[in-house]
């Protein structure tokens, strides 16, 4: 899978991943290989991203998700640092 990790300063994060946990406005909830298309507000919280090399994190405040075709996009308000 792609993800894309973009705020209105800069990109984040691109790259291919292998899943990613996201902090959703109704809970966390994660996204793996072939799932569903779908577009979610995010909520303050931690992106768990995991990739061949192991896990990271990124700490956004809140924006908004999507997925299509093994392909995400997060649009964050900003990171955390």
């Amino acid at each position: 899978m792609q993800l894309d990790i973009v705020t209105p300063d800069k990109k984040v994060f691109s790259g291919k991943i292998s899943g990613v946990k996201v902090p959703g406005s109704d809970g966390a909830f994660e996204l793996l290989n072939n799932h569903a298309p779908i577009i979610s507000t995010l909520e303050k919280g931690a992106v768990r991203i995991k990739t061949k090399d192991g896990e990271q994190n990124i700490e956004i405040d809140g924006g908004i998700l999507e997925m299509l075709n093994n392909k995400i996009i997060i649009l964050a308000e900003a990171v955390l640092v």
